[in-house]
């Protein structure tokens, strides 16, 4: 299987492995793909979508184990505020879908941002763009293709 993500990555050379696990559709968080694939949770990435009041689309990656902080993504983004798309538009807005959303080959480019906790850990993993396969990537060679900014955006 080959996905948008891994096409994308493949065409500009981009070095990532893909690391397969069995889809548990009672169970599709983070922290259960990494006890599957045998890795920290710390380095797995979950992928959420949110729109700002403005009406803008936003993408932060963040530890699986970790909640989005909304008001700190808010200031970040430097909207009034900020929340979480509802899951029916996932699809629409990213051509992927819950459990599947990969920060990289979205139908379009929105800002996106990746905790920097990140930075402590190569490789780290988020969605190829389909469940049941993750990237095995590098932090910094993934926020550099994606155009990625590190930041600080989770509760404590």
């Amino acid at each position: 299987m080959i996905t948008n993500a891994m096409r994308l990555l493949r065409a500009a050379k981009v070095p990532f492995d893909v690391k397969e696990y069995e889809v548990d559709e009672n169970d599709l968080s983070g922290v259960h793909i990494a006890e599957c694939l045998g890795i920290s949770a710390d380095c797995m990435f979950k992928t959420l979508v949110a729109r700002g009041a403005s009406g803008g689309i936003y993408v932060f990656c963040i530890p699986a184990p970790s909640e989005l902080d909304l008001k700190k993504c808010a200031a970040l983004v430097k909207e009034k505020s900020i929340e979480m798309v509802h899951v029916k538009e996932l699809l629409s807005l990213t051509g992927y879908i819950r459990g599947g959303c990969s920060p990289v080959g979205m139908k379009k480019k929105y800002p996106t941002y990746m905790d920097e906790t990140a930075t402590l850990f190569s490789p780290i993993y988020v969605s190829a763009g389909v469940r049941g396969a993750q990237l095995e990537i590098d932090p910094e060679v993934l926020a550099a293709f994606a155009e990625i900014t590190f930041a600080d955006l989770t509760k404590y």
